[in-house]
């Protein structure tokens, strides 16, 4: 004997469907396999070879060491080319690039750099114009390429071989960190100084002696609004500039 069909048949659980993918915050690029760039490395590394060599020769002809090393030039320069040789290894091996803030830390900081040098101290119409803004032979040199073909070099390598949309506005306000280290430390070392040292304030605009407290900070305060200010425009030209590194199908 067979079993009786039973009239009433219970419901079946619904048969589930492709399961729905949820947005992720992570972009796109960032599991795109990366491709070896041998002459964004190249690049990269002639613009650090620049920067080292700038350094190198300042170091060599223009003065003490430690002065030297204690201008803000000097300083960015030699992050800038610790940061493109990082770069170029990875851009030579395939890996990920280096984190968007730690370079565009360094391109704002050598840009800076050689602005205020044209704008302030090359300047003969600026109140802080120092009698010889570029120096001569091997020392006019450095400058250049410190001032002039360092950040013109880096500016293009952000343009032509990074990828945008990598900066955010949050961290215009963490790249002001040094910049307020640095005010820090050079009026601490011009105090700290014997009186009439050559070289005690490193900067005409950042001269105690010559400005007081209250002028210098008020030229600090300028300065650092300026540099805010450079860096917004920094990432909102991230965020709408193309991207150079777009394969064609």
């Amino acid at each position: 004997m067979t079993a009786p069909i039973p009239r009433d048949i219970p419901d079946l659980p619904a048969v589930p469907g492709p399961p729905r993918l949820l947005p992720s915050p992570v972009p796109a690029t960032a599991v795109v396999t990366p491709v070896r760039r041998p002459l964004v490395a190249v690049f990269r590394l002639v613009t650090a070879v620049l920067a080292v060599t700038g350094v190198t020769i300042e170091l060599l002809t223009a003065g003490p060491v430690t002065r030297l090393l204690s201008h803000f030039t000097t300083q960015s320069s030699i992050l800038l080319a610790l940061v493109l040789i990082a770069s170029a290894r990875r851009a030579w091996s395939a890996r990920r690039p280096l984190s968007g803030a730690l370079t565009g830390a360094a391109l704002l900081y050598v840009v800076a750099a050689g602005l205020v040098h044209h704008l302030l101290l090359a300047n003969t119409a600026s109140p802080f114009a120092v009698t010889d803004g570029t120096g001569s032979g091997w020392h006019a040199v450095a400058t250049h390429l410190l001032n002039t073909a360092v950040p013109v070099a880096a500016a293009l390598d952000w343009l032509l071989l990074t990828a945008p949309g990598r900066l955010h506005l949050r961290q215009a306000a963490a790249w002001m960190l040094y910049p307020l280290a640095y005010l820090a430390f050079s009026l601490a070392r011009g105090e700290l100084l014997i009186p009439d040292t050559q070289g005690r304030y490193l900067y005409p605009f950042l001269d105690v002696d010559q400005h007081g407290y209250k002028g210098v900070l008020g030229n600090a305060l300028l300065l650092g609004l300026a540099l805010y200010a450079l860096g917004v425009l920094l990432v909102a030209l991230d965020h709408i500039r193309p991207n150079p590194l777009r394969r064609r199908w």
